[in-house]
């Protein structure tokens, strides 16, 4: 039975939009403004989302190169850096305070801004309503909203890079009584604010969005488009939705509270502070709180980001492979089980701060546990192109890049889930290899192919695979240069967001090392830059699309117009008869979805 006629109070898409002739009968006299701006296709909305989510990646990838100049070159003065920043950089050098405000910004602006709001924003929205077979969104008003909320946040993130104290100076984490304190530095007074109000708008876009996801793939699937039957990215899109609703209003109370300390004088987390010998009044807080609202947030955060990846690589593989997907129920319980196990899981970020052993020993079980899930997903990946007819595009390097770097960065979780080895690891730069490998540049490298795979649909034409193929090889070599020496940095004790270490003799055997580090990290943002271009240029100048099912897939996306209105299909939806996976079966490369199931066929689904 249709999911729509099961629920008689909700508004049938096809109601919505009669057809695509009457919708263009209605709605010719749009203007560019209501068309590309304030849209409510969901389409529209999900390339506001992705440029928006680019230009950010530029800013919080130009930040990593200013911090790791210092890092790798620490003492050496570089002049531009000066006439750029004036007085955060006198002679060249970067001051401490503007050193960690470019730690604090880009490890925000690529958590929040990009692998959340650009990942989710894009593929979420693009996606959703063409696989399941809707007009639009539930809610097309409020998905437009989501958006603007978005780009508010945005705007008064990008703010603070300008004010005179500087942005939010205190970890992307904004831990108190660093944040709590306009007189702790100068990165905690109006910066932090800004931050504070900033992150609070994001998550009013978050949870508009994550709302009208989960309520698209309940109400609006087309006829015959069983849950069982959903892509895989659908399913991972539903789950993300499902942990940013549940767990973003958390962070949003722990900021209010942050903000009451910060400005009315309340004692949330703040308990006897002593500024410059001056005893302040604060009693009766504590700092573990905003630990404990904020990675209830901040640990399913990270499956928030890489989840998406998770569900467009299990695509692109089986597309790529000819092969259906291996495991496809047992795909689904492991998103899941790891959309469960992710918000029980967050104090072992927490190992440090004194807790109960038993309780650490509680939560060091919960968190080995999640390697179950991720586990069966890198199997079935495996499984699912072994022995495949391989086409090796851009967007299917791009997802066994992916499959690479969660395993290796995923292995290393196994080292600082244990409370006894993570009090040694908790705060070196072993931390910050093994969260920039398996949830960093692998959602990026999910990203990619999602781009590399969907821009004929998106643009009607295709990007240029000679620069993919540069993009894809420089970057998965240098990710591993970049962030696998740091494990041995620290597994030696080197401490993360230090500005300089080279006065420590201890770690003086690493200076040659930060340096290829450094000019690794160069290199591979120049790469990132070439892909911007081939983006951009391939939207105006690449080679045209000709086919609607360009990689010959079974997905609903594929039958519609290479340029699809609002609306999206110009007829009836198409009905669905199978699930989306049925590649290679009955001497046959791939049977769209649509296609019915013969008198003879064995159905899958």
């Amino acid at each position: 039975m249709d999911a729509m006629h099961a629920h008689p109070g909700v508004v049938s898409a096809h109601e919505v939009f009669p057809s695509e002739a009457e919708h263009h009968a209605h709605h010719h006299k749009q203007s560019f403004i209501t068309k590309y701006i304030f849209s409510q296709d969901h389409k529209t909305i999900s390339k506001q989302f992705l440029i928006t989510g680019i230009i950010w990646a530029i800013i919080g990838g130009l930040f990593s190169v200013l911090f790791r100049l210092q890092l790798g070159f620490p003492g050496q003065a570089f002049p531009i850096l000066e006439t750029v920043f004036g007085k955060w950089a006198p002679g060249g050098e970067i001051k401490p305070e503007f050193y960690y405000a470019l730690i604090t910004m880009h490890g925000t602006i690529l958590v929040f801004f990009v692998l959340t709001a650009g990942l989710s924003g894009t593929f979420s929205n693009f996606l959703i309503p063409l696989q399941v077979g809707a007009r639009d969104m539930a809610s097309p008003f409020l998905n437009m909203l989501s958006y603007w909320f978005f780009f508010l946040a945005s705007i008064v993130m990008m703010s603070s890079l300008f004010i005179q104290t500087g942005p939010a100076a205190g970890g992307w984490t904004v831990y108190p009584p660093l944040s709590a304190l306009h007189e702790a530095s100068e990165g905690s007074k109006l910066g932090m604010d800004l931050w504070i109000v900033s992150i609070a708008l994001f998550v009013v876009s978050i949870l508009l969005g994550g709302l009208n996801y989960v309520s698209t793939i309940l109400n609006l699937r087309t006829k015959g488009m069983s849950m069982t039957r959903m892509p895989l990215t659908i399913w991972a899109f539903f789950f993300t939705a499902i942990m940013g609703i549940v767990t973003f209003p958390v962070l949003l109370s722990g900021l209010i509270l942050l903000f009451f300390d910060r400005n009315l004088g309340t004692s949330f987390y703040l308990s006897d502070i002593v500024i410059n010998g001056q005893i302040l009044p604060n009693e009766g807080g504590s700092a573990i709180l905003f630990q404990h609202l904020f990675w209830f947030l901040g640990h399913p955060e990270v499956y928030i980001v890489i989840m998406p990846a998770m569900g467009i690589v299990s695509e692109i593989l089986s597309v790529n492979s000819r092969k259906p997907i291996f495991g496809y129920m047992a795909m689904v319980g492991s998103l899941f089980a790891i959309t469960i196990l992710s918000t029980l899981v967050w104090a072992h970020h927490m190992f440090v701060t004194g807790m109960n052993p038993l309780l650490g020993s509680i939560f060091a079980l919960l968190t080995l546990l999640i390697a179950v899930p991720s586990a069966i997903k890198v199997f079935n990946w495996l499984t699912t192109i072994w022995r495949g007819n391989i086409r090796f595009t851009p967007a299917m390097l791009f997802a066994i890049g992916f499959v690479s770097l969660f395993i290796s960065g995923g292995l290393t979780g196994i080292f600082v889930g244990n409370a006894t080895l993570d009090i040694q690891l908790h705060d070196t730069m072993f931390i910050i290899a093994h969260f920039h490998l398996v949830m960093g540049v692998a959602a990026f490298f999910g990203m990619f192919a999602g781009l590399y795979h969907w821009f004929p649909k998106m643009f009607g034409r295709y990007m240029n695979p000679t620069i993919g193929y540069i993009h894809f090889w420089v970057t998965l070599i240098g990710a591993y240069l970049i962030f696998w020496p740091m494990h041995y940095q620290g597994l030696a004790g080197m401490p993360r967001r230090y500005l300089d270490k080279s006065p420590w003799v201890s770690f003086n055997q690493f200076g040659e090392l930060d340096k290829m580090i450094s000019v690794v990290t160069i290199i591979v943002f120049v790469v990132q830059l070439m892909f911007v271009f081939n983006f951009f240029y391939s939207i105006f100048k690449g080679r045209k699309v000709t086919s609607e099912n360009p990689w010959k897939a079974n997905t609903l996306e594929w039958t519609t117009p290479i340029n699809p209105g609002h609306g999206n299909w110009t007829g009836e939806i198409p009905e669905v008869h199978r699930w989306a996976y049925d590649y290679g079966k009955d001497g046959k490369d791939f049977i769209p979805q649509t296609e019915p199931v013969g008198v003879n066929e064995k159905i899958e689904r």
